[in-house]
């Protein structure tokens, strides 16, 4: 069945746009079956899962911190992580580029947008952006990366919405890179898309989906 659902699913993505398979609170074994269909790419949402993940599973995985990253947990994944999506302030920022360097490392990263109507839901407003931009550059952060936006729409039926939401995004990803990235060509991708609403997020300019109950099922939490 993963098999069957991750064919389904790439049939349908753009050659610019990657598959992030979200592996959070599933066991190794169910993840060794999305990697025996060749999937490199999964998103873990809580630092000591993912470390443990890591230890356990194939060193060629590129792991994608996906959640919201608390500053005391940057050192436990900054020796391995490949991305970290969702950096919604300066001091975390500066948190990972210390930590980086302490591993020797550049982490890529990037900026986490609130484009959605919950409150909930974390992420910057433009002009936090700004700010965090113009401090990441005047402290010359040599060890991180910026490397694009993530944004999560609203969970609502309403696909206008939803698109809106997206586009959004995508007008904020190409006014950084207008304003502050022009000659980064690293600046390059929009994380936006999840299991319900990935097909808009594509349509909308999105480089990287995360999908992760399509693919396993829903996780059953009780056992």
């Amino acid at each position: 069945m993963i098999s069957q659902q991750i064919q389904n699913i790439t049939k349908q993505f753009p050659e610019h746009v990657q598959l992030v398979v979200v592996s959070k609170t599933h066991p190794p074994q169910v993840i060794t079956e999305a990697y025996d269909c060749g999937i490199r790419i999964f998103g873990e949402n809580k630092a000591q899962e993912l470390v443990s993940k890591y230890n356990e599973l194939p060193k060629d995985i590129q792991w994608h911190f996906i959640g919201h990253l608390q500053r005391n947990k940057v050192k436990d994944i900054a020796p391995f992580v490949s991305l970290i999506h969702g950096v919604d302030s300066y001091r975390l920022l500066a948190r990972i580029d210390k930590e980086a360097q302490k591993n020797n490392r550049i982490i890529p990263c990037l900026l986490q947008f609130h484009i959605a109507e919950e409150s909930t839901k974390f992420g910057l407003h433009k002009d936090e952006a700004h700010e965090l931009i113009t401090l990441y550059k005047e402290n010359e952060l040599n060890h991180v990366s910026i490397q694009g936006v993530m944004g999560m729409a609203t969970y609502t039926d309403n696909t206008n919405q939803i698109r809106e939401e997206f586009a959004g995004l995508r007008e904020i990803f190409t006014h950084l890179k207008t304003t502050y990235f022009k000659d980064k060509p690293e600046f390059k991708h929009i994380s936006m898309g999840m299991s319900q609403d990935y097909k808009i997020a594509i349509e909308e300019g999105s480089t990287l989906i995360r999908i992760g109950s399509t693919i396993f099922g829903e996780r059953d939490y009780t056992k």
